[in-house]
């Protein structure tokens, strides 16, 4: 790599770096070009990249950025993970770096704050962004989700109680006829006692 390459590349990496949130360095002897390939697919899948570099051009590459701090870590066969989502690297790295014990952390960077290898581990038992959206999702889901069932049983009921009405109204209908004979029964009764009297006043 000449001197234009190599100053391109610096400034490359640069500009990759300017978009993230949390960088892992990492030793990787001893992994084969298919485990770093693997490696890298599986970063790209959360939105993230994995760099070897010389150690030279990583820290000019991370000069004046949040991750100059790490410039320290930069010696032997360093790798880079980044990912602008500030849980993706350091999950990626180590779940990968558990199934590949040659891939062995050293420390990080989350938000411009230095971290040891075991801030890394605890930073990647943490739920990804793409988790959390999902569990926030499904807060979200469940409420509505007992509101229908909660709104459905009510319109049932309602339907049900419906036809239970309409069945009462002829049977109060019906009920009211009864109640005439009753009424002219008396009515009957108490016409022969006003008249007994303008009899007898006829007689006199």
């Amino acid at each position: 790599m000449d001197k234009s390459q190599k100053a391109s590349f610096v400034a490359d990496l640069n500009t990759r770096v300017a978009k993230a949130q949390t960088m892992v360095v990492s030793h990787y002897r001893g992994l084969t070009v298919k485990q770093l390939q693997t490696l890298r697919g599986k970063l790209r899948e959360q939105g993230g990249e994995a760099q070897v570099a010389k150690n030279r051009l990583a820290k000019l590459a991370l000069k004046d950025t949040p991750f100059e701090g790490i410039s320290d870590l930069l010696t032997g066969p360093t790798i880079l993970t980044f990912s602008e989502d500030v849980v993706a690297a350091a999950k990626v790295t180590h779940t990968f770096a558990k199934e590949n014990e040659a891939l062995v952390i050293l420390g990080g960077v989350m938000e411009g704050k230095v971290m040891d290898k075991a801030a890394v581990l605890q930073l990647a038992a943490l739920p990804s962004l793409d988790e959390l959206r999902g569990k926030l999702v499904g807060l979200l889901q469940a409420p509505a989700a007992q509101i229908a069932r909660v709104l459905k049983a009510h319109a049932d009921k309602n339907g049900a109680e419906a036809p239970a009405k309409q069945d009462e109204a002829p049977a109060a209908e019906a009920a009211a006829p009864a109640e005439a004979p009753v009424v002219e029964a008396a009515q009957a009764e108490a016409a022969p006692a006003a008249e007994a009297p303008a009899t007898e006043q006829q007689s006199n």
